[in-house]
């Protein structure tokens, strides 16, 4: 099997000095390599083969045949870094915790314990008849999530 610290030796190279960044690396057990990338205004394709040649130039194929899929992270897929986290600070996503129902809100804040997001909900104050709409933050640990996505709004 393909080792996995070369393979992600080889994408560090390729991406020092741009603007992408590494969501994900999986090599199998029958070396088919999954590379996935991300950069904040997207990714475009030409990269995308760009780094595929280049990890193919990299490694052998009379050492060991592979299989290589280079692509993005993709748009509506969950987070898998902090950076992805990072980048979306004031957009919209869709948060499922671990313990119930899902949240979507505006990202507000970002560090490397948590994440904090801004959510309508509707609240009713002691001597009030109805509950009136207000903005609630609502902060999460990293732990404590299934999944965080960008919305896409239309």
């Amino acid at each position: 099997m393909i080792d996995k610290n070369v393979v992600e030796n080889i994408v560090s190279e390729w991406l020092n000095g741009k603007d992408y960044f590494l969501t994900d690396l999986i090599i199998t057990p029958d070396n088919r390599i999954v590379v996935e990338i991300d950069h904040k205004d997207g990714v475009w394709i030409d990269d995308c083969v760009e780094l595929s040649r280049f990890i193919e130039d990299h490694l052998d194929r009379d050492e060991q045949d592979f299989e290589l899929e280079v692509g993005s992270a993709g748009i509506g897929q969950p987070f898998k870094v902090l950076r992805q986290y990072e980048n979306h600070i004031g957009d919209t996503v869709e948060v499922a915790p671990k313990s119930g129902r899902k949240y979507v809100g505006t990202l507000t804040e970002v560090n490397a314990e948590g994440f904090t997001i801004e959510v309508e909900q509707k609240v009713k104050h002691e001597g009030e008849k109805r509950p009136r709409t207000e903005i609630v933050s609502m902060t999460f640990r990293y732990d404590d999530v299934r999944s965080v996505k960008y919305v896409i709004q239309f």
